[in-house]
């Protein structure tokens, strides 16, 4: 069987992939490199037996415990989250997330989990070129009703080809992604303007306020007003 250590130094060779493991209370019982540089610790001694919330900014740390809590306490694993994430340089970003429930016996006793970095742009060249004008188009037209349909016809594909490889070449779905650059849009709106929520939502492409505030909530970890007020 393999020893946890062993599992942690095969995550420190992967700069873009956060690992660690918890309690039952949602504590950290271990994290590999990645995770410490991003906290700004030295070693493990800083994060043992502390949760995400005395470690990570607010909004970020209590959507983390959240989500913790709730694999516990179901036994279900969570699969493939896209969440904000913290950067070496404090910045924010976009990562997916696994977790899954530790068990002795039939006891959920833990979890083990990895959140992976999306990459901004393409890194499969054959395949990039192709989808640049696609992330380009959707990056300019975020506001506006897309469909996949038609993203796939601009990258000359298939719906299924063109999901098959930009989710390949993204490490995401088109759907997640597209959702993640709206929200992206939603913050820095959010941030630097006074707009309502209604019209931030209307700007950046959601169907309506209350499917805009569902999905911020449920990605980001709070209503867009609290955001708003956490970054003033």
């Amino acid at each position: 069987m393999l020893d946890p250590t062993d599992v942690r130094t095969l995550f420190d060779a992967c700069p873009d992939v956060v690992y660690f493991t918890k309690d039952r209370e949602g504590r950290y019982t271990a994290g590999n490199r990645t995770l410490l540089q991003r906290l700004g610790l030295d070693d493990e001694i800083g994060l043992i037996g502390k949760d995400p919330r005395e470690l990570f900014p607010a909004p970020l740390g209590a959507s983390y415990w959240a989500q913790d809590r709730r694999v516990i306490a179901s036994g279900q694993p969570l699969l493939d989250e896209l969440e904000r994430h913290l950067f070496p340089n404090h910045a924010h970003g976009w990562c997916l997330t696994r977790k899954l429930p530790l068990r002795d016996g039939t006891r959920v006793v833990g979890l083990i989990g990895i959140s992976r970095d999306l990459p901004k742009t393409p890194h499969a060249a054959g395949v990039a070129q192709r989808m640049r004008a696609v992330i380009d188009h959707v990056q300019a037209n975020h506001g506006e009703t897309l469909r996949i349909a038609a993203l796939a016809e601009m990258a000359r594909l298939s719906v299924a080809q063109f999901e098959r490889q930009f989710t390949r070449v993204m490490q995401i779905t088109p759907r997640a992604w597209l959702t993640s650059v709206r929200l992206d849009a939603a913050m820095r709106s959010l941030e630097d303007s006074d707009d309502s929520v209604a019209a931030v939502a209307q700007a950046c492409g959601f169907a309506d306020q209350s499917a805009f505030a569902r999905t911020f909530r449920k990605h980001v970890g709070l209503t867009p007003s609290a955001y708003r007020t956490s970054r003033q």
